[in-house]
């Protein structure tokens, strides 16, 4: 006997990478998670919280922390909805978009999460698979018309960034939404922001996790025309931000002198890990986020990935099609990044 619908018993549920208990000394390079800590001003509106605003229900809408995004990106507060972390603002769309005989279509290998949100709401999945270096699939993608149509950009765990024209045709020609996950935006150099200006059906979704290291927070957004997002309020938990959240995000935030500082640190650092790796002859795709997918010169990923693990050194890898023979690995510290790479060496011996 089972308490759970034929579709949640069918699906295997979404696996994160590896999450090592408080204080194990561990390098942690399988998660994307950012190696500096976060503002300055994020921890001292942390610590400035007070007890009555805990006593309180929050506001519903986030509204502290959308006041903040829309003083930074320039756009109106409500254009913005807040979920706890991106992946929420994903499931809220799924939510409300997709079900038996509406399609939800992505280009693979991507964040394997959208299938999980695609399955729990018994929606038909069509992954379309990249090109061999990661050219969008446009035609196939536009065929399918999705009523979701989901794009990583910068993608994982490829790292590439898909071309604003490319996105800015595909959202000209879907009947449904097209959803831009700019998760890595942070560490890219272009941004999909303009479009949801100039397209009612997509919205841009980003997160705090990556760029502000308040991965831990869980605090992401999206940003849309608000005849898009009055159907995703229907759809959203009622409180689904708390007010610690709220504060400390917009603190985050509305700091970016210190974010970009760390941003163009963790770039230097992936110029110069994937010119280590490369001495290696490893082949290394580039990338446009705070990780690279590089594939071994023996294709050993699996027992790389088991004997970095011995060593204390996380990496991710991915035992599925296209990525079986291939490593992704998330930027640290410049220490971090050296101690890795000597590991690497010696087991190239």
């Amino acid at each position: 006997m089972s308490y759970f619908r034929s579709n949640v018993n069918a699906i295997a549920g979404y696996m994160p990478g590896e999450q090592p208990p408080p204080g194990t000394h561990i390098i942690k390079l399988n998660s994307n998670e950012n190696p500096y800590p976060p503002s300055p001003k994020a921890i001292a509106a942390l610590q400035a919280i007070a007890g009555e605003g805990l006593r309180r229900y929050p506001n519903p809408f986030g509204h502290e922390f959308r006041q903040a995004v829309s003083q930074v990106l320039d756009i109106p507060l409500d254009w913005v909805i807040v979920g706890n972390g991106s992946d929420d603002v994903l499931n809220v769309v799924i939510r409300a978009c997709a079900e038996p005989g509406r399609k939800v279509v992505y280009p693979m290998p991507t964040y394997v999460l959208y299938c999980t949100l695609a399955a729990i709401q018994s929606a038909e999945t069509v992954e379309i698979p990249y090109g061999e270096n990661y050219e969008l699939p446009l035609e196939k993608l536009i065929e399918a018309q999705g009523a979701v149509t989901l794009i990583a950009s910068p993608n994982s765990p490829s790292g590439h960034g898909v071309a604003i024209a490319d996105l800015q045709q595909l959202a000209a020609h879907l009947s449904g939404i097209l959803v831009i996950d700019e998760a890595y935006v942070d560490f890219a150099e272009t941004n999909a922001l303009a479009l949801v200006k100039e397209f009612n059906n997509v919205i841009l979704i980003r997160t705090l996790s990556k760029g502000y290291s308040l991965a831990g927070l869980r605090l992401g957004f999206g940003i849309a025309n608000p005849s898009l997002l009055s159907g995703l309020f229907k759809v959203k938990d009622s409180y689904n931000i708390d007010a610690i959240a709220c504060a400390v995000g917009a603190a985050a935030i509305l700091d970016q002198p210190y974010k970009n500082a760390c941003a163009d640190r963790i770039k230097t650092s992936r110029t110069r890990l994937t010119i280590d790796l490369k001495q290696l002859n490893f082949r290394v795709w580039d990338s446009q986020t705070n990780f690279l997918l590089v594939q071994p010169p023996q294709r050993n990923a699996e027992f790389l990935y088991q004997r970095l693990k011995s060593q204390n050194i996380l990496v991710r890898y991915f035992n599925q099609p296209k990525l079986e023979d291939k490593l992704r690995i998330t930027i640290g510290t410049n220490d971090q990044n050296l101690t890795l790479v000597e590991a690497l060496t010696e087991l190239a011996r």
